[in-house]
């Protein structure tokens, strides 16, 4: 347990807590468990009144001339971007007889390469069959683009070879016809001419064939691609299982509205700057934390929580009647965030000092007048501000007020010099509570400590400030302190914390 100094300088605040925030988080799960179940419902309202159009897949095995083992899937996006083009479909329109635009057309499908050689094609449609007449128009006009540019190429590069073979036949009748007007007669120079022309016509020969047989092999592999290409899984309607889409979707909008949720909740903690620790509190407002008590809860409670909330109750109003007894000054309590629960607490109070002599409640709750309710035998008086000054001056006071905005500050010190503040966790902003400690202290109004409302049941920060100037000794020093006029603050006792009640359901 750590212990918070008040008049530490030095103790700079992070930038951003991440205790604080998780905790701020934790508490607005109202908020996003709210965003998850709307987006839960919203999923699966989408699948049951959207549902997917009437889909249908085929697949073709398209063959390659330059397929390679360890292609890395270049030659199919090729093949699937030329799916996506008008010419593909606009052959597809002119077998299905369609007036639709081409452009149009290309919106309702789409290719994807399951591998190096095979493409699945999905096709929607107005129907089963309308979606299945797409998708076969669809595959047997991207085969015979396929089949129609794997034949131009192989006629393109057998007309280019024969070109050559033909340019050198014509060279070899040239080498042929010098061969045979060669003189008769020899010589040196003859014979080296006619040896170079016969080496000549030897090479012409050779390339002449090998050329022919190149174009021949390049006519020979089309049919094996032509072949190749073919629509190997028939075209099929898609079959679609609205649960299975409605459990999909729902799931999916549970996700996306969770992280909404708690980004919202977060972005919402970091914006609004709500102390909700015990140390943010009691730091903010200079005082230590006196006591807890768990928000009442706004379903009917069972009966062991009653009476655990009953027991908190008695042991909160036992440490106040303790303190306002050892005040010889007037005593209020101010709540924030807690109107409902302060007036309760002072009338406990008010029943616990009446024990000791007359009480009366100083009323100054705005919107909460407990001077007009129906009293029950046994309760303590309870008087407005203005009748205050008709109350016996043997009677002891209790003043109860608020310092949310609005507070009406200098009417505060009629309630009493000293006060306990009452505050709901996470319910001022710090700015606030800066401005309440501030006025407070303006007013003279010394704050003898903190009652928290809701706190948060995982916290295990401390709340208890020390008097004294920076790095004031407290634990085995505190006699040292004490000889130098040091007084710390007493520790909260360990009974003061009082746990939720849901916690302690679980």
């Amino acid at each position: 347990m750590t212990t918070s100094t008040a008049s530490d300088p030095s103790a700079a605040a992070p930038l951003l807590d991440l205790q604080s925030l998780v905790v701020a988080v934790r508490r607005r799960r109202r908020l996003w468990c709210t965003m998850a179940l709307l987006g839960l419902l919203l999923g699966a309202a989408v699948a049951v009144l959207m549902p997917p159009p009437p889909t249908a897949v085929t697949k073709v095995l398209v063959a390659h001339q330059a397929d390679q083992p360890n292609d890395p899937g270049t030659l199919m996006r090729t093949d699937v971007g030329l799916l996506q083009t008008t010419r593909i479909a606009g052959k597809a329109l002119q077998t299905l007889k369609s007036p639709q635009k081409p452009e149009d057309f290309m919106l309702e499908y789409s290719g994807l390469g399951l591998s190096n050689n095979l493409l699945q094609i999905t096709v929607t449609g107005g129907s089963d069959a309308e979606a299945v007449a797409r998708a076969k128009a669809l595959a047997d006009a991207f085969v015979a683009d396929h089949v129609r540019r794997i034949q131009e190429a192989a006629d393109a590069e057998a007309k280019t070879l024969l070109e050559q073979r033909d340019r050198m036949q014509e060279e070899l009748t040239q080498v042929n016809k010098s061969i045979g007007d060669a003189s008769p007669q020899s010589g040196p120079k003859t014979s080296a001419n006619l040896e170079t022309l016969f080496a000549r016509r030897a090479e012409l020969t050779s390339r002449i064939t090998d050329f022919g047989q190149r174009a021949a092999e390049a006519r020979i592999g089309t049919p094996q691609l032509i072949a190749g290409t073919q629509i190997v899984d028939a075209p099929r309607a898609e079959r679609h299982s609205l649960p299975k889409t409605a459990a999909t979707n729902a799931a999916i909008g549970l996700v996306l509205g969770l992280v909404l949720g708690l980004a919202v909740a977060a972005v919402g903690a970091v914006v609004a700057d709500r102390p909700v620790l015990r140390r943010e509190i009691a730091a903010n407002l200079g005082a230590s934390v006196l006591a807890e008590l768990p928000r009442t809860p706004r379903r009917p409670a069972r009966p062991w929580q009653r009476r655990r909330t009953r027991a908190a109750r008695t042991r909160l109003t036992a440490t106040l009647a303790r303190t306002v007894r050892g005040s010889a000054e007037p005593v209020s309590l101010l709540e924030l965030g807690s109107a409902h629960s302060t007036g309760a607490i002072t009338l406990d109070l008010a029943g616990a000092l009446g024990q000791d002599g007359p009480v009366v409640v100083i009323d100054g709750l705005p919107g909460l007048p407990l001077a007009n309710r129906r009293p029950k035998p046994g309760d303590p008086a309870v008087v407005s501000g203005e009748g205050a000054a008709a109350a016996a001056p043997e009677d002891r006071r209790i003043g109860v007020g608020s310092v949310a905005p609005g507070t009406a500050w200098t009417d505060l010190q009629y309630l009493g010099t000293r006060t306990v503040l009452v505050v709901r966790a996470g319910h001022g902003s710090a700015a606030w509570l800066h401005t309440v400690a501030r006025q407070l202290a303006d007013l003279g109004i010394v704050v003898i400590g903190v009652v928290l409302i809701d706190p948060d049941p995982r916290d295990r920060t401390d709340g208890t400030l020390w008097d004294g100037p920076q790095g004031a000794p407290h634990g085995q020093n505190e006699r040292t302190a004490r000889q130098h006029g040091i007084r710390p603050r007493p520790e909260r006792p360990s009974w003061a914390r009082v746990p939720d009640i849901d916690q302690e359901a679980r």
